[in-house]
């Protein structure tokens, strides 16, 4: 072989990024792999026996983790595997399942009124920070936007006079448009008005900022929001799991759904549109929330009771 592995899978991860997909974490999966290989002297086809033994040497306590790092490493295998024509790919589910969803967090609506305040609280009193974070946790819980999304809205993309935001860093980096409720737009505007006019707010032309960052962080907006969670004593006693950020997203889906529920709508009809607006692929991302979520749960039962009836009242 010409190349070690870490020269291909670099040119590799160049290639998927080049066709517009992000990698993220996996790029260092690939690269810890391709070193692994070159460190073990392998030289020619990978067989399945070595990459299932770097999955498996792992130190996390995730029981997934080893099927998780072999099901990312399989693409960059077929890779090879086209280029050598003898290296062994492993069939999927080899290791077990990589993922095991554990039931999100919903939040209530008590909740939502504390993290807000919370944000609200943020130092430094007066600035432009706890203006910045309200905000953002109060448009993330009104529309399901990911975080990222709404960390990579940029000015233009907040369209206030018609209601509208310009989501153009979705997942799998599609675009989509995504209309506002009446009742946000006016604190959407507040804020607006306060960050423009606050000194020194030229350069990078990002929506949200405080007094010091320019742009806000994942990284920042991760550590300000695990310190409000434990300053509001919000941990796992009683819940499915401590709330996340990802939870104000599922939050809103779950409570739009009951509102159509309770409104007697064709919730079947509306999912279609749920999806899109979300940004999800197929509208069958949606249906892990009605296996998950007990408020969604009673929903399925009762229909299937009413079709049981009705099927029962057919068959007499």
């Amino acid at each position: 072989m010409t190349a070690t592995f870490t020269e291909i899978a670099e040119q590799y991860v160049a290639m998927r990024r080049g066709l517009g997909y992000r990698l993220g974490g996996q790029a260092s999966y690939l690269r810890s792999f391709a070193g692994f290989l070159d460190r073990s002297g392998q030289d020619g086809p990978v067989p399945l026996a070595l990459s299932v033994q770097w999955a498996t040497a792992t130190c996390s306590s995730d029981p997934h983790n080893p099927a998780r790092r072999l099901s990312v490493v399989r693409g960059f295998l077929r890779h090879l595997a086209a280029l050598d024509g003898a290296t062994e790919v492993p069939p999927p589910g080899l290791l077990g399942p990589a993922h095991h969803r554990t039931p999100p967090h919903i939040y209530s609506d008590e909740e939502i009124a504390s993290l807000l305040r919370a944000a609200a609280a943020l130092s430094p009193r007066g600035g432009l920070r706890p203006d910045c974070y309200l905000t953002l946790f109060a448009l993330l819980a009104s529309t399901g936007l990911r975080i990222s999304e709404a960390l990579a809205l940029a000015r233009d993309d907040v369209d206030l006079a018609d209601g509208m935001l310009t989501v153009r860093a979705g997942k799998g980096g599609k675009s989509r448009l995504v209309p506002l409720h009446p009742s946000a737009l006016e604190p959407l505007r507040a804020y607006a008005a306060r960050r423009d006019g606050f000194a020194g707010s030229s350069g990078p032309d990002a929506f949200f900022r405080t007094d010091r960052d320019k742009q806000l962080t994942y990284a920042a907006v991760r550590s300000n929001f695990i310190r409000m969670r434990r300053r509001l004593g919000w941990d796992r006693e009683g819940r499915a799991r401590r709330p996340r950020i990802h939870d104000l997203r599922h939050r809103m889906v779950v409570q739009r759904v009951l509102a159509w529920h309770a409104e007697g709508a064709d919730v079947d009809a509306k999912l279609t549109a749920l999806a899109t607006y979300l940004g999800h692929g197929v509208v069958s991302d949606l249906y892990w929330y009605f296996s998950v979520t007990p408020e969604l749960m009673s929903i399925v039962a009762e229909r299937f009771q009413a079709f049981s009836e009705l099927s029962s009242g057919g068959a007499r």
